[in-house]
């Protein structure tokens, strides 16, 4: 800017005047920010005031989670239904065929299915081993066994009831059980004693109902 005469020159000083009071200002305002903002950080300090440190720390544990919940009394439900629905009571003599190996078939299934489960026709896909059970245990688990493999759309069951050699007479305490047992589950279609490759008198091939299919 080219100073030609006093009233240039007084200009100029304004102008020098104005910028130095706009920086001050500037810098008012900044340092009153930064006060503020460093009384903010401080004003729970300050409004406390001293503080002593405690030696111990006495934190709280946090509380583990707690397990889910077992449904016991479903479970107990689900065993007392099993135990009143299969009945040792149940007479089943009349029921199974009359040949030398007592198999069974519901009314309206053909002999030839009992001659095809014996021949191999369907493969085995479970197999429960009643062996070492007590009587009542045994029940519950055939019934949960047969239960469990019908709503998997399994269709060929092997149940051991074992031959009896370690009882007292030698004789198969399970075995006359376990057909009762089996008759009375609606799941069951038919079953004969298993071939001696399958484990022979100490056995039974079960053919379960397909999935969604039930017999009166």
């Amino acid at each position: 800017m080219r100073i030609t005469d006093l009233q240039d020159l007084a200009a100029v000083a304004r102008h020098l005047h104005e910028e130095k009071s706009r920086r001050e200002a500037e810098e008012k305002a900044q340092r009153e920010a930064a006060a503020r903002r460093e009384a903010e950080r401080h004003l729970f300090s300050h409004a406390v005031g001293p503080i002593t440190r405690l030696r111990e720390r006495n934190l709280a544990l946090p509380r583990r989670p707690l397990p889910p919940p077992l449904p016991v009394q479903h479970q107990l439900d689900e065993q007392r239904a099993l135990q009143e629905s299969i009945s040792d009571d149940f007479d089943v003599s009349t029921l199974l065929d009359t040949d030398d190996q007592l198999s069974f078939r519901r009314p309206g299934i053909g002999v030839e299915v009992t001659q095809r489960l014996r021949a191999g026709h369907w493969s085995i896909q479970r197999q429960l081993d009643l062996h070492g059970l007590r009587v009542d245990e045994a029940r519950l688990a055939l019934g949960e066994f047969i239960r469990t493999a019908h709503k998997n759309g399994v269709r060929c069951v092997r149940v051991v009831h074992g031959k009896g050699l370690g009882s007292p007479g030698k004789s198969p305490v399970l075995k006359s059980r376990v057909q009762r047992w089996l008759v009375q589950k609606h799941e069951v279609l038919a079953f004969v004693q298993a071939r001696p490759v399958d484990g022979g008198a100490g056995a039974m091939l079960v053919l379960l109902q397909p999935v969604g299919l039930r017999q009166r």
